[in-house]
């Protein structure tokens, strides 16, 4: 979907093989979008990575421990701001009125801004907090504990907003004029979606024309799912500009003033859960942007984007880690009170089961957040794949948690907050959780999407040595020096998978109870090595669309990255006490890894053993059309409507429903 919301759009085989359809999308090729794609994805390695040496069966341990620390400054700035903003929170952060009245009260977001709060990841230099990815995401656990909204409206403002891109390849010139502002409140948003353009961009139809003078855009098009639009003063618009003559063309990223002549926003959008959500359609019909708001060159709108994201995922995992926090205390206190059958339902095994499965699990997604944040403070590692798997692994775990403490509260779980507290009871927003943590699986690149794209980073060593020995319609020349350095890869590589650390029975001694936990996750990551060098050979340039093969073996990937930090983090806490966590960690760290490698060992059977193939010929019949009689019987209550709008350029012929907060 969005800036926030990454429509998955995955490819579906066989389908749309010579130019891909929709109502008003750039008509593209498959082979155009995998080349947009792979023009926009960092190609070098210049920093270490432990998730890339995971999946190549080298399990690296000493990239990710001891775990990073932060600065003593950093800490004093970070615990300051934290205090302030949950004191803060605590009184003027209403979650269920701003659920009822699906808005942020105008004064909660002035509070915010006085406090600093659209600031935090602006360099003090330029009026900002200057805190640290990790203490950012602790602000975020605390502001989405209030209210999920209020941290989805900090979150977009500043991890993929215009501060983030600003900061990154911005001009000193742009950093001067755009970060003040932006630190003091001025709401920003991204805008990339487009009715009929999600996680395809190469089909992105907003135009950016240059002037004959070259010192300005005219920007015309529509973008869908613009979180925090409806409210924005700045805007970053990726638009198409075209190529010819001296200009190089592409999409290109702009800073756009929300006010200016042209800009209409047609509608506010509602959702499922985010209520309160600023998210909207914004129309552009000729406006004018100087050429001094270009974010890089033409044709870098992507790359920006794609780095801008490597960090900036992190804030949904944050989110994550506090709604598992909140249902850990929801259920314990429930499932303690709660009496049936002559013993509280926490003595039940099927309840007890899920609340050791939110436990252990919120301690690994919190464990995961925190490393991922350190690293990115650290800047010693390249943790595009770590940020991607914390953003993919939190959020469907999230969602599971969730799920489980609304089962946990039975009824009562289904129940609205407003509703129970109305009817004398605690009013435990469960229900609403369940329906807010939906968005995390879409928000920022869906799963699947995810999935794929930690997929491409992962086999980036062998497309490196085996691309041209697999890609079609090669000459034979090519294809023999292809295969030579092929063969010199996996002659060095291969031999390295047999043996390994985990296969000694004192090895990670230091870790005590938890050395078991990283032995296997070592033979587990050899294995997974293994794993796709059979895929590959299998496959070859196939491979690609082997989307459930590559899914799971991200999955695994994602588990042995989470079983790691978790085990990181618990030595840490166990050597320094923090919060009398204690050796407690241990405790917590042990149960996940034993559930997690259950996980692990199912996904590494279904890799060869699953319905995949069987699964796409039936979807293959049901499109056809040949199921339909199963459809019948029933009323369908959707409203009329096409399935994309229609969105030719021109004028709007709609009410402008931006509003200011002054």
């Amino acid at each position: 979907m969005s800036e926030r919301q990454g429509e998955h759009q995955g490819d579906y085989q066989g389908q749309e093989r010579q130019g891909t359809r929709g109502t008003r999308g750039t008509r593209v090729t498959e082979s155009e979008s995998r080349q947009a794609a792979e023009q926009a994805r960092e190609s070098r390695w210049d920093l270490p990575s432990f998730g890339k040496q995971l999946f190549l069966g080298d399990f690296q341990l000493g990239l990710i421990s001891p775990h990073p620390r932060q600065t003593d400054d950093a800490i004093r700035g970070g615990e300051d701001f934290c205090a302030r903003l949950r004191d803060f929170c605590e009184v003027s952060v209403n979650g269920a009125l701003i659920e009822r009245e699906a808005r942020i009260p105008d004064e909660t977001v002035k509070g915010l801004a006085a406090l600093g709060a659209f600031g935090m990841k602006i360099p003090q230099e330029y009026g900002g907090l200057g805190l640290s990815h990790l203490y950012y995401n602790r602000a975020l656990m605390i502001a989405g504990s209030a209210s999920p909204v209020v941290a989805a409206l900090l979150s977009a403002h500043q991890s993929i907003g215009v501060p983030q891109p600003v900061a990154l390849f911005g001009t000193d010139e742009q950093k001067a004029l755009y970060l003040p502002r932006c630190a003091r409140g001025a709401i920003s948003a991204f805008l990339l979606t487009e009715p009929d353009v999600g996680s395809d961009p190469a089909r992105l139809s907003t135009t950016a024309t240059p002037s004959a003078d070259g010192s300005e855009y005219a920007l015309n098009g529509v973008k869908l799912w613009t979180t925090n639009g409806v409210v924005a003063d700045l805007l970053v618009v990726m638009a198409r500009v075209p190529g010819g003559g001296t200009s190089r063309g592409g999409i290109t990223a702009f800073v756009v003033e929300g006010s200016s002549d042209g800009i209409t926003v047609e509608n506010r959008n509602a959702f499922m859960g985010l209520r309160g959500l600023e998210n909207g359609v914004t129309r552009f019909h000729e406006v004018r942007v100087p050429t001094a708001n270009r974010i890089g060159g033409e044709g870098e709108g992507l790359k920006i984007a794609l780095t801008t994201l490597n960090t900036g995922r992190l804030s949904l995992p944050a989110s994550c880690a506090a709604a598992a926090k909140l249902a850990l205390k929801i259920a314990r206190e429930w499932s303690g009170e709660r009496v049936q059958w002559g013993r509280p339902i926490a003595e039940h095994e099927a309840v007890a089961r899920k609340i050791a499965f939110i436990a252990a699990t919120g301690y690994a997604i919190e464990a995961m957040v925190e490393l991922s944040s350190q690293l990115a403070d650290d800047k010693r590692r390249d943790i595009r794949i770590e940020a991607a798997l914390a953003k993919l692994y939190c959020s469907e775990m999230a969602w599971r948690i969730a799920d489980d403490l609304v089962q946990i509260r039975g009824g009562r779980g289904y129940e609205t907050a407003a509703s129970l507290a109305a009817r004398g009871e605690r009013g435990v927003p469960a229900e609403q959780m369940l329906r807010d943590l939906r968005i995390n699986r879409i928000f920022e690149g869906s799963s699947e999407i995810m999935r794929l794209f930690i997929a491409r980073e992962a086999v980036d060593a062998h497309l490196a040595a085996a691309s041209e020995m697999i890609e079609p319609g090669l000459p034979a020349a090519r294809r023999a020096r292809g295969a030579a350095r092929a063969g010199r890869f996996y002659g060095r590589w291969l031999p390295t998978l047999v043996a390994g650390e985990g296969q000694l029975p004192h090895a990670y001694a230091e870790f005590g109870p938890l050395a078991p936990r990283l032995r296997y996750v070592e033979r587990a990551s050899r294995k997974l090595a293994r794993a796709t060098f059979y895929g590959m050979a299998r496959w070859q340039g196939g491979l690609e669309r082997r989307q459930g093969f590559l899914g799971r073996l991200v999955d695994i990937g994602a588990e042995l990255f989470a079983m790691s930090a978790a085990c990181v983090r618990a030595q840490m806490d166990a050597r320094e006490d923090a919060g009398g966590r204690g050796r407690h960690g241990f405790e917590l760290a042990d149960m996940f890894c034993a559930q997690a490698r259950l996980r692990v060992d199912e996904l590494f059977g279904q890799l060869w053993k699953n319905t995949d193939a069987a699964d796409t010929a039936l979807a293959r019949l049901v499109m056809s059309g040949r199921y339909t009689w199963l459809e019948g019987g029933v009323i369908d209550p959707s409203i009329p409507g096409p399935w994309v709008a229609e969105t030719a350029a021109g004028p709007s012929k709609r009410d402008n429903v931006h509003r200011r907060i002054n």
